[in-house]
This record gives structure tokens, C-alpha cells and sequence, in this order.
């Protein structure tokens, strides 16, 4: 491979990597945590579908945390229980 072929690639791969930062920004949806909202509410047990989206969604928290919007939420003890029962930690944001 020549230089100007592997310098195309690093490109591209660096082009791939930060697509993949973008399309991760772009993957917080507050909405797929619908299945926890009882739980949210209420501290009860979160369902199997709760604790599921939490983990898809994860990588949001801080993001929500942050938000005005959804903050009481999601700093509240019972999101913070939920979270526990769920097998997840909270992040420190």
C-alpha cells in the first residue's frame, strides 16, 4: 500500500469514527424510557422492558441530568432506585 492509499484510509476510518459520535449524540431519545415511568413515579420495581431501554439509553444520562426539562427526574432517589434495581450505576455527571 503506498502512502497516499494508507493516508485515504486513515481518513476515512477517521470520517467513520466521528459519524459514529454523531449517530451515538443522535441516539438519546428520552421517549424510549416510557416503560419506566410507573417506576420512575413511584420507586416500584422497573419491569424487564424498563431496565432494557435503560441500557440502551445509558450513555444519555448525564445528557437528561443536564436538561432542565428532565433533570428532577432523573436525579430524583426514585430514578436513582430504579437504576440499582436495574443492575446499573448512576454516572457522575
Amino acid at each position: 500500500m503506498t502512502m497516499k492509499q494508507q493516508q485515504v484510509v486513515v481518513c476515512a476510518v477517521l470520517v467513520l469514527l466521528a459519524m459514529a459520535g454523531v449517530a451515538s449524540a443522535a441516539s438519546c431519545n428520552v421517549g424510549q424510557l416510557t416503560p419506566c415511568a410507573s417506576a420512575l413515579a413511584t420507586g416500584a420495581t422497573p419491569s424487564a422492558s424498563c431496565c432494557s431501554s435503560l441500557k440502551a439509553q445509558q450513555g444519555c444520562f448525564c445528557t437528561y441530568a443536564k436538561n432542565p426539562t428532565y433533570a428532577r427526574y432523573i436525579n430524583s432517589p426514585n430514578a436513582k432506585k430504579v437504576v440499582a434495581s436495574c443492575g446499573l450505576t448512576v454516572p457522575r455527571c
